[in-house]
């Protein structure tokens, strides 16, 4: 591929969020340049669970109109990578049994895309349910396989002619005039914009939130819909895998796997699906959630001019990818976002800028 020295826009993080935006900017005519500190797409995108989860009672209010509109343009999105990538990616469209403690749904965002399932229905369509006194309700939401979107990201950005660097540590940003000159181990770069699309590693407020997760695959137990049960979610891959999910841990960049954890997630799994007891455990792995303190992610300009984040999507990154994209590209682009991102700002977090800290880039 053809090296891109002055690129229009640099974006530093070489996840599905980063990548994302460059496709979107490349299609509306910007070159971007993205740096990945590895091997990109290795970290929180490909270690997700992959739950397009929209409509989650948990989800915070100011988040819920950007993660339903990603979750409506989201097929639209995944089209075009396959389409660009010539590969699949595993959408699935069969929704989520949602098992709840009392009769309701706590505090949905959008009542009408739940479905209170009685016995028999539950019976009908996912037999090796046992919800212990939960009430269950069918939800409209999607699931894809992360590992294959990010594989298919990736190649639709090499088909797209954009490049993307791995192994390169930002260690430097500063703003000369109208461009922006970014600093790394392989020298420096001019652009007319920068992104920091970090995940984890974006620098304060943004804080690692691990999440130790495992894969089995049943014998005689399948299982359709992605499951959420209180503590634990179980999520089917076509291949025939499930996947259970997962911590929340504040332990910093520590992303040692424990055994303890992944039998208490696998014992909980086997609570909701009985026949999972006799499932062999074929991976287990463990993930750094970019978490912010109000859980809510930034997304904007920086106190830099020509510096932007888009990063803190916490446990909804996946889901985000394909909004962010568009609002960051109309960002960089000089539009309006098309949606209120005051919520998002950087500028929100003064005493913490992300643009401060050494670990921003």
């Amino acid at each position: 591929m053809k090296t891109v020295n002055s690129p229009d826009v640099i974006i530093a993080g070489g996840g599905l969020i980063g990548v994302s935006i460059a496709l979107e900017l490349r299609e509306r005519g910007l070159q971007a340049l993205v740096l990945d500190r590895g091997e990109p797409g290795q970290e929180a995108s490909s270690a997700a669970a992959g739950m397009l989860a929209a409509f989650d009672p948990e989800t915070p209010l100011a988040l819920c109109p950007l993660a339903q509109e990603s979750a409506r343009i989201f097929p639209d999105y995944v089209r075009k990578l396959e389409s660009l990538s010539g590969m699949q990616v595993d959408l699935r469209g069969q929704g989520t049994i949602a098992l709840f403690d009392g009769p309701s749904v706590p505090a949905a965002p959008a009542l009408g895309t739940y479905h209170k399932l009685s016995a028999d229905e539950l019976r009908r369509i996912e037999p090796a349910v046992a919800i212990h006194g939960h009430s269950a309700f069918l939800v409209e939401e999607s699931s894809v396989d992360p590992v294959l979107l990010m594989r298919a990201a990736l190649k639709a950005a090499s088909a797209m002619g954009i490049e993307v660097r791995g192994g390169t540590e930002i260690t430097g940003i500063s703003a000369h005039g109208s461009r922006i000159e970014v600093t790394s181990g392989q020298g420096r770069l001019s652009a007319g914009k920068a992104i920091n699309c970090r995940g984890a590693w974006s620098g304060a407020p943004v804080k690692p939130r691990k999440g130790q997760m495992l894969a089995v695959r049943p014998r005689d137990t399948g299982v359709e819909h992605v499951i959420h049960a209180p503590g634990i979610y179980i999520v089917p891959r076509s291949s025939g895998r499930l996947v259970i999910g997962a911590t929340v841990e504040d332990v910093g960049f520590d992303k040692t796997v424990e055994a303890d954890a992944i039998h208490d997630l696998h014992r909980a799994a086997v609570e909701f699906v009985p026949g999972l007891a006799a499932a062999e455990v074929v991976a287990s792995w463990a993930g750094l959630r970019p978490g912010t303190p109000d859980d809510l992610p930034v997304l904007g300009q920086t106190e830099t001019p020509g510096v932007f984040t888009a990063s803190g999507h916490y446990r909804n990154g996946i889901l985000l990818a394909p909004v962010t994209a568009r609002i960051m590209a109309d960002l960089c682009t000089g539009k309006a976002a098309g949606f209120d991102i005051s919520a998002f700002s950087p500028l929100r977090f003064a005493s913490a800028s992300i643009n401060s800290s050494r670990n921003s880039y």
